[in-house]
């Protein structure tokens, strides 16, 4: 199965640049993972709120395949435990699904085309964190499932 991070704009601050790019090597060695960047849409500023998600929406539906499963990262998804996020991962390995995509929206979220082409939704915490933030958070949660799923030491109960 094939793992791939959808997150519109780029990582803007080094510092979360770097911790990505630490994690996201980490993840190769358990599974083919790539993060793809979606550009902000063209006059973002100039955008109303709805505006902007519909722009991004058409940015994010054109990037999937009919065949994918999609988790959106949303502060209205399930909350799970690393433990319960390893487990799903590997149901979702063992389902015969030939690419998972996750996707971090903007800053206003989603639209709601892209809410309709869900497969499910997972938040990582009742808080609220930058859409960039959040990039950093997922990579090293993904990293520890894969770990979880090894029995390797990273994780501690």
């Amino acid at each position: 199965m094939k793992i791939l991070l959808l997150v519109i704009g780029k990582t803007d601050e080094e510092y979360l640049a770097t911790g990505i790019k630490k994690y996201v090597g980490r993840i190769g060695h358990y599974a083919s993972f790539e993060m793809k960047e979606i550009p902000d849409p063209r006059k973002r500023k100039t955008l109303s709120e709805e505006q902007q998600k519909k722009a991004e929406s058409f940015l994010i539906l054109s990037q999937l395949q009919p065949s994918d499963h999609v988790i959106l990262l949303d502060e209205n998804g399930k909350q799970l435990t690393s433990v319960n996020f390893a487990e799903s991962l590997e149901r979702q390995m063992t389902s015969g699904s030939k690419r998972t995509v996750f996707v971090i929206g903007g800053p206003y979220g989603f639209a709601q085309e892209v809410y309709d082409r869900a497969n499910a939704k997972v938040s990582l915490s009742p808080m609220t964190f930058s859409h960039q933030m959040v990039r950093l958070i997922f990579v090293e949660q993904l990293y520890r499932a894969f770990t979880i799923l090894k029995g390797e030491p990273y994780h501690h109960q």
